[in-house]
């Protein structure tokens, strides 16, 4: 299968009510914010719910969250060495891994081998180890709102003990519970033919990832994200003319699209590249 013949731009606009999008673990949980109070969500997070999705869909993933898991690896390690054996850590790594797993391919991957065993009493100076990096052709900024947040916390009782025979009641402890009120956020991103041909990520790749985008929070619900609290209201895909370049940069295309707080938003046009609008799941 030949690798992608396109370059391709595009960008989600989201939309979150009552709902914490992307908790902070270094600031209590709440929803992430930059310094002037805009909300955001990162690549990292994006990137794990396409993972589930593209799993849900039988596509082959490599960093798999523990809840979602298809195989019995117990480390990403293992998943390595048991899909691809002996070749692993070989010249041949790069190759093999992106011909196994979709978000190799698409996202990359760094893959970091611990030093050589050495024989006791063995000088171990200089060795330290192996790291055999995949650049992937698919890069995904950060989402932002469009305007500050407003967070809301509530303070809520939480029984977590799981100890006796169930004839006592279980104390309880405080805790708190953060959420963005109701806010748009949007995300952009781009895929890169250039760097496609090194993985073989391909034009049925790119639109395997087309399909899933307007159904990202599809399956993702939980306390923090109630059912029907976070929704793709829109996809924008701009396919560029064939070649390893487009026709124009990602940053001018980027611009094209103009989204209002409220989630409506306008696109100008340039020559030659229409974009295709898709509505959310």
């Amino acid at each position: 299968m030949s690798s992608l013949q396109h370059k391709i731009d595009f960008a989600v606009v989201l939309h979150v009510k009552h709902a914490n999008p992307n908790g902070d673990p270094l600031n209590g949980n709440r929803p992430r914010t930059d310094y002037n109070g805009y909300g955001e969500i990162t690549d990292v997070c994006i990137k794990r719910k396409l993972r589930d999705r593209l799993v849900e869909n039988r596509h082959s993933i490599f960093v798999q969250s523990d809840d979602r898991k298809n195989d019995d690896a117990k480390s990403l390690r293992d998943r390595a060495e048991k899909a691809l054996g002996n070749k692993f850590g070989s010249g041949e790594t790069a190759k093999l891994a992106s011909e196994t797993w979709f978000d190799v391919r698409a996202f990359g991957q760094l893959f970091a081998l611990p030093k050589k065993s050495k024989a006791k009493g063995q000088d171990e100076d200089g060795d330290t180890g192996v790291s055999i990096p995949i650049r992937g052709p698919v890069t995904i900024q950060s989402a932002f709102s469009l305007a500050p947040v407003d967070v809301t916390s509530t303070q809520i009782t939480k029984s977590v003990s799981g100890d006796g025979d169930g004839t006592k009641r279980g104390s309880d402890t405080m805790g708190m519970k953060h959420r963005v009120d109701e806010a748009v956020y949007v995300f952009y991103g781009s895929m890169n033919p250039q760097l496609a041909e090194r993985t073989g990520f391909s034009d049925a790749d790119a639109e395997a990832i087309k399909e899933i985008l307007p159904k990202l929070f599809e399956n993702d619900a939980s306390s923090a994200r109630p059912e029907g609290s976070m929704a793709v209201l829109k996809l924008v895909w701009w396919k560029h003319k064939p070649g390893k370049i487009g026709q124009y940069s990602s940053a001018k295309v980027h611009g094209t699209l103009t989204v209002k707080p409220d989630g409506t938003y306008t696109l100008n046009n340039l020559e030659g590249l229409t974009p295709e609008e898709i509505d959310g799941f």
